[in-house]
């Protein structure tokens, strides 16, 4: 807050940036953090429509009368429709697309540009939805959706990170995913209530609402800062200092402003980023840029946050308390987050992953022996009682409680904190990339795979649990209170990723444009004084 605590961000060499946790910079994180809000209604609302008789009837009526009609149809093959998936899957195929475009623009036009393109765009895709009346238009409308989240996501994760100082930007880039929760539970209760208007208009209602977060960032960014390091790349270096004084809260800024005209006149140097990114020196990056957002897919958690009506439903809950359980895990999930945001600079970004991963592993081993022990291979039971039912519900939310503190909001943070400056708008195209492409496939697949491996799909997405919990114990370094221009430190002194710089290279990645040579020893005790700063 205005008048709060130092906060000492390190610089490259040992020197000090010196900062304040004012309240301005904690307002603009928040106005930033609600591009995230976008994401998340479309995540809740989309699960939460698709469940409704009356959307059903209106655009996928087969799917209705499987449902409805069908006793003999296993509860794992129910909603097995390429339609319907496509209908949620279609968004995330714009998103990978836009966030190409959305690179170049967060380069060309500075980040609070990107943020509002993505916002208008969602606008316009909510209205389409809303009065549709063919599948046609459902599509298109969810095509500009996409084409907001692409903005959205390509462009806060970056601005959060170059607008917080280091030793609380775990904390504030959280607030992104803290948006993106609040979305996911705002949407449920919306559908919730919006479920119990007769006829057609209880989904074109939960639709056109999302309208109102998408107007929010739109307008938003319009009175947001733009960061130093965008002002400094566009050569207005007296605004970038004005900002920077603002940001920080003190007026000794110079030694900070001259590590980013530094590490800008380097980027500005480099003409094809994406040639630069596959050099051997930043493989350590380039691999957290994919396999992060890679794993945070593979965990599972978007075939509950997509389909938790229908799967509630399968299991013996009625239409409305189906959807009262996506409210009450979408609280669940908004409160986990805030967990992590109190945690992640005290406790360490390995330390979440690692606990959520052993959480999220044990809780989705017993759903699916849960859903084995009732329902089998043929997918029919029919003494569903509704403590069973209730303990289904409680699982999950234990799998969402650890997925919200652990990789619901760090497969955000850590790709936006560990590229250094000259790739950072690339590789978090990349991670992005990645992102909405699996998110795309598993939405794509997750119904038909459910119908085909049945219960053995939740033990599936178990086993990358497993997978992606022992990557980050053996290759995952511990970012907390790094500054993210001396990130480049992690890499030489790990076990693994310092075979891929070399003793003579620059490891605080040329950012500060000043040649350093530490030893490994040095490099070790420079990260530890980083990590310990009060």
């Amino acid at each position: 807050m205005a008048g709060g605590a130092m906060v000492s961000t390190n610089s490259g060499g040992g020197k000090e940036y010196p900062a304040r946790m004012t309240l301005y910079v904690f307002l603009t994180c928040v106005v930033a953090s609600s591009g995230g809000l976008i994401f998340g209604y479309d995540v809740g609302i989309s699960g939460g429509v698709t469940s409704m008789d009356s959307f059903l009837l209106t655009f996928f009526p087969s799917v209705y009368k499987k449902e409805k009609q069908d006793r003999s149809t296993s509860i794992y093959c129910k909603f097995d429709s390429q339609l319907l998936t496509a209908f949620t899957s279609s968004l995330y195929v714009a998103a990978l697309l836009t966030s190409f475009i959305a690179s170049l623009v967060t380069d060309l036009f500075g980040r609070k540009w990107s943020m509002f393109r993505g916002g208008i765009a969602f606008i316009l895709g909510a209205g389409i939805n809303a009065t549709a009346d063919n599948l046609f238009m459902l599509i298109l409308g969810r095509l500009l959706l996409g084409v907001g989240v692409g903005y959205a996501i390509q462009s806060v994760p970056i601005y959060l990170s170059e607008i917080t100082p280091p030793r609380l930007r775990g904390m504030l880039n959280i607030m992104f995913q803290l948006m993106v929760t609040l979305g996911i539970l705002i949407a449920n209760i919306i559908n919730y209530f919006t479920n119990k208007i007769e006829g057609p208009w209880g989904w074109r209602v939960s639709l056109a609402f999302a309208c109102v977060p998408a107007s929010i960032i739109a307008v938003g960014s319009l009175v947001l800062p733009e960061t130093p390091n965008s002002l400094i790349e566009h050569g207005l270096n007296e605004e970038a200092k004005a900002t920077l004084r603002r940001i920080r809260g003190v007026d000794d800024i110079s030694l900070e402003f001259r590590d980013l005209v530094a590490a800008n006149r380097r980027c500005k140097e480099i003409r094809d980023p994406w040639s630069i990114i596959m050099e051997r020196k930043y493989r350590p990056q380039l691999a957290m840029a994919i396999l992060i957002p890679f794993f945070q897919q593979l965990t599972g958690i978007n075939i509950v946050m997509f389909y938790a009506p229908l799967i509630y439903k399968a299991v013996g809950f009625s239409g409305q308390a189906s959807l009262m359980s996506t409210v009450i895990i979408g609280t669940i999930n908004a409160v986990a987050t805030l967990i992590s945001i109190i945690t992640v600079d005290r406790v360490g970004r390995r330390g979440l992953l690692l606990h959520g991963g052993v959480q999220m592993l044990i809780s989705q081993l017993i759903v699916g022996t849960l859903i084995a022990l009732k329902f089998g291979a043929t997918g029919e039971a029919t003494d569903i009682s509704k403590p069973y039912a209730s303990c289904v519900l409680f699982f999950i939310s234990v799998y969402i409680a650890a997925f919200a503190w652990s990789w619901g909001p760090l497969g955000w943070l850590i790709p936006s904190e560990i590229l250094s400056l000259e790739i950072r708008s690339v590789g978090q195209c990349i991670a992005v990339s990645v992102n909405m492409f699996f998110t795309f496939v598993i939405a794509q697949i997750f119904l038909t795979a459910l119908c085909h491996m049945k219960y053995w799909l939740f033990f599936f997405f178990a086993g990358w649990v497993v997978v992606m919990t022992v990557f980050v114990a053996l290759f995952l370094p511990e970012t907390k209170n790094i500054p993210i221009e001396e990130m480049g430190l992690l890499w030489k002194e790990h076990w693994f990723w310092s075979r891929f710089i070399k003793d003579e290279e620059n490891t605080e990645m040329g950012n500060l444009g000043r040649p350093y040579s530490y030893t490994r020893v040095q490099v070790a005790t420079r990260v530890v004084l980083c990590r310990n700063r009060v």
